[in-house]
């Protein structure tokens, strides 16, 4: 069964920074390496949104909001994606959630993690 794990959000203020974290298991690290990995968010009332993601060929794509601020990395090693965030925002309030996108029989599908709440005060 896979299952994607977030961990690292929190409460933080403004102009400061959060590491998250997403584990996967339940696929060998051959398998997690050919996958995209991203990851979402969604704010309070508002639709989830894509904040970056990741080829399996290290390909990265910033929604505007987080260029410059934040980082998506992966360790196939450790089957885990990050997302480095710098200089947050109070906009930047949101659940994060982790994603792994996998192609079956010639289709995409998208695991998601349960999410993990980033607050970030003014």
């Amino acid at each position: 069964q896979v299952q994607l794990v977030e961990s690292g959000g929190g409460l933080v203020q403004a102009g400061g920074s959060l590491r998250l974290s997403c584990v996967v298991s339940g696929v060998s690290g051959r398998i997690f390496s050919r996958n995209t990995m991203g990851w979402y968010r969604q704010a309070p009332g508002k639709q989830r949104e894509m904040v970056a993601t990741m080829t399996s060929g290290d390909n990265t794509n910033y929604a505007d909001s987080g260029k410059g601020r934040f980082t998506i990395s992966r360790d196939n090693a450790k089957n885990t994606v990050y997302l480095q965030m710098n200089s947050l925002k109070p906009e930047d309030t949101a659940v994060y959630y982790c994603t792994m996108r996998t192609i079956v029989i010639s289709t995409p599908y998208d695991y998601w993690g349960q999410g993990t709440q980033v607050t970030v005060s003014s």
